[in-house]
């Protein structure tokens, strides 16, 4: 028999998992589409892979962003049953919404942006944390990432391409184990950037919540109960690879540009090294799928032109959902909890 005190909380981590299901197919494409277009690495190995990178990385690297989350945009003691339910199932359902049309989005923006609802329905909204930090970080870092990768693209890899110093040397097959090696450990280390930071989506709101319904102080038990939130959130990243995976992995690896090992690389260090330094230094939450894309992005213009990568429908469709799915988070967030409010119901 389950002890009254835990029946309420099992419900947002059920909605928490599931939201980890989600995350995890969403997630599954930044990771490993550069591997898999480049054609080093079967679909059926990647949720295994991509499921044990993400804890580590939460495990050890994603204490800054879940203490964004669960804490300074919104009064951890705000962080009940019932907010971070409709928080985690907003999420998930935008999420869902991205998922089913194929397109990687970012968890970390539509957090946000849900969190954020909340503290604007109670007036409890920190601004500054949101429009000094976070908000400014989502559109420089995708721009870094895309010069980056160009700059390398153009400036580092044609020269070396057109010199015949590159290519040749790839294609050894002396070599190619090598490189192929390269690329596995390089979408390992994007995974692990996410678990950095996309796991912090669901563990900070539980783990302040926990820390409320136990009246523990969240300051001194924040830890321990992030670690235990991340040891039952974590594992459902690698079913929702196994679920939504292959479609994101296709669409991001495949339909955009075509590239080889060496670009695939570029790819990969450039976007986690970024969102891991946003995890590690300030704690805050963005988005490796933009980091990613742009990166990609960046190459492609190196290799086809600006003119020829930017008229591509998969483009398009990429920046129509990252505009949509955090407005649904957030009106669906601001909806519900004015419904919760009105009707005085709570879990």
């Amino acid at each position: 028999m389950i002890s009254p005190l835990f029946n309420p909380i099992l419900m947002p981590f059920i909605i928490a998992m599931f939201l980890a299901i989600t995350m995890g197919g969403s997630g599954t494409g930044p990771s490993f589409s550069a591997a898999y277009g480049a054609n080093v690495i079967r679909k059926s190995v990647i949720p295994g892979l991509f499921g044990i990178m993400v804890f580590l990385g939460a495990f050890v690297a994603g204490k800054g962003t879940a203490s964004t989350i669960g804490k300074e945009l919104l009064d951890p003691q705000m962080m009940t049953i019932t907010i971070v339910s409709i928080i985690l199932f907003a999420v998930a359902i935008s999420l869902l919404i991205a998922n089913l049309a194929g397109i990687p989005q970012s968890t970390s923006q539509s957090t946000v942006m849900a969190v954020s609802a909340v503290a604007i329905y109670y007036n409890e909204f920190n601004s500054s944390k949101l429009f000094v930090e976070i908000i400014p970080s989502w559109f420089i870092l995708p721009v870094v990432a895309f010069f980056i990768s160009l700059f390398i693209g153009k400036y580092i890899y044609r020269p070396m391409r057109k010199r015949g110093l590159t290519m040749p040397r790839a294609q050894n097959e002396n070599l190619k184990p090598v490189w192929d090696v390269l690329l596995v450990l390089m979408s390992c280390y994007v995974a692990f950037s996410i678990g950095s930071n996309n796991v912090a989506n669901a563990s900070g709101p539980i783990a302040s919540m926990t820390a409320n319904e136990l009246n523990l102080p969240s300051n001194d038990n924040f830890i321990i109960i992030m670690i235990l939130s991340t040891l039952i959130i974590a594992p459902s990243f690698g079913i929702g690879s196994s679920i939504f995976g292959h479609k994101i992995v296709k669409n991001t690896g495949k339909e955009i540009v075509l590239f080889g090992k060496f670009e695939a690389v570029i790819i990969a260090f450039v976007s986690a090294s970024l969102l891991l330094l946003a995890s590690v230094t300030k704690g805050i939450p963005t988005s490796l799928v933009q980091l990613n894309v742009a990166a990609i992005l960046g190459i492609g213009v190196a290799k086809l032109g600006i003119k020829s990568v930017f008229t591509k429908i998969e483009v398009k469709r990429f920046f129509y959902m990252w505009l949509i799915a955090p407005v649904i988070a957030f009106l669906l967030t601001l909806v519900l909890i004015w419904l919760v409010d009105i009707y005085n119901f709570s879990f």
